[in-house]
């Protein structure tokens, strides 16, 4: 683990920017326009996907995918210049608010300068061509870290950025060597100590899978050894799963408690219900009261949360990533007061300290959560078919309490609270 990771971090909100499809004008002036309302929403960190330019050789879509990159230390031109980036991250700071970079250094597009200038960086087929060891990644050069070169140019392309950022969301982490994830934390520690550092790891199959093609990919639990947070892929499947109704609450449920015995104790994972490589939530979660209680569910839980921009509005489309496709703002489907009710729970320091416990109830689709420790005890009861009925809620003394949601009174009788089928959390005092 890093042992230098703050479990305080399972308190922090954040907020993933596509600058091409966030506004009209699809730059960084039309971020900048949106920050207060962003901050307003109770934002810690603005994760901006890849702002570098994007490869023409064999680009996907029209406009090419942000994530084949043509030069590591250049801004795209159709979002401003290096002094309008620089602009947007101080008005980010002005608000109060971080800024996390996603950074890309698995391989680039195939006409990328780091390509012209040093080919040998880069992996080589058995017939001496260049590829990616991804299959379906056809638009991009995979980057060799057997040659040290390759290490050096990315430590230096760090040590760039982090001059402006406060951290860094890495894509595909687990495919580079965990060495140099450490040597990059402890390079940039020393740079800017507190940095934030974000992988994204994943999905257990395909972990197995670019196993069994010889390509090393390393589980969540190696990638603490250099990260503060990890991706939910480790999980998050079976929510898919029982979304469309193929697996059980409970089976969701009892991966989430073991992650509490597979990482260390001061483990931080990112939770999601949506992110641009996932569809929107509201597009298969058709009604909004069960939308409702599942972002309840996702700020309750046990982690940093991860909002994607336009989800606040109940978004249904995912912005293609090789097209020019804009998040539709309707404001009449925004649940912002909502998210903002669920933000000021989540700053309750039994998020970070308390005992973790989840169950189902029984018979119902209804998941009971809780963190504990002496200072009392935060309760979540969360019924994601908006089912209602008693759901018994142990070790609570019988009385009336206040849901920190909705205001209004929870009265526990018989150790049971008769839920109305909406999410309901309430603190208890020792």
């Amino acid at each position: 683990m890093a042992i230098d990771t703050d479990p305080r971090l399972r308190h922090q909100l954040i907020y993933s920017v596509y600058v091409r499809s966030h506004s009209a004008s699809g730059d960084f002036a039309g971020v900048a326009r949106d920050l207060d309302r962003i901050r307003d929403i109770g934002v810690d960190v603005i994760w901006l996907m890849p702002i570098y330019p994007c490869g023409q050789e064999l680009m996907k879509g029209s406009v090419g995918s942000p994530y084949a990159i043509a030069d590591y230390r250049g801004i795209n031109p159709e979002y401003g210049t290096m002094a309008d980036f620089v602009d947007l991250v101080e008005q980010i700071h002005q608000r109060g608010m971080r800024c996390m970079l996603d950074i890309v250094f698995n391989h680039t597009s195939p006409d990328a300068r780091l390509f012209n200038e040093h080919p040998e960086y880069y992996v080589r087929g058995p017939n001496g061509e260049f590829r990616s060891r991804i299959p379906d990644w056809e638009d991009v050069y995979d980057l060799d870290f057997g040659q040290p070169g390759v290490w050096e140019y990315h430590l230096e392309t760090m040590r760039h950025w982090a001059r402006y950022v406060d951290g860094f969301r890495c894509d595909v982490a687990p495919l580079l060597p965990l060495e140099f994830w450490r040597r990059a934390r402890a390079e940039i520690a020393r740079l800017k100590p507190g940095f934030l550092w974000l992988a994204e790891t994943v999905e257990p199959d395909w972990i197995r899978l670019n196993r069994s093609r010889g390509v090393a990919c390393h589980s969540d639990g190696e990638m603490y050894d250099a990260f503060d947070v990890t991706y939910d892929y480790d999980v998050i499947n079976a929510l898919r799963d029982y979304a469309e109704g193929k697996g059980t609450l409970g089976r969701y449920v009892e991966l989430l408690n073991l992650q509490d015995a597979w990482y260390p104790g001061n483990y931080v994972k990112l939770r999601f219900l949506e992110n641009h490589d996932r569809p929107r939530i509201r597009s298969y979660l058709a009604e909004q009261p069960e939308l409702l209680n599942w972002t309840a569910f996702l700020y309750f839980q046990k982690g940093a949360t991860l909002l994607y921009a336009g989800q606040e509005m109940q978004e249904q489309l995912k912005p293609s990533l090789f097209e020019i496709e804009k998040v539709v703002w309707d404001p009449s489907l925004d649940i912002t007061d909502w998210l903002r009710r669920l933000r000021r729970i989540k700053q309750d320091p039994l998020v970070s300290a308390g005992d973790y416990q989840l169950t189902v109830a029984p018979g119902a689709d209804t998941v009971v959560a809780s963190y504990r420790d002496r200072t009392g005890a935060l309760i979540g009861i969360f019924p994601f078919r908006c089912e209602s009925g008693a759901v018994p809620v142990p070790g609570v003394t019988d009385g009336e309490y206040r849901d920190l949601i909705g205001d209004g009174p929870v009265r526990v009788v018989d150790g049971q609270v008769a839920s109305t089928g909406t999410a309901i959390v309430f603190r208890v005092d020792p």
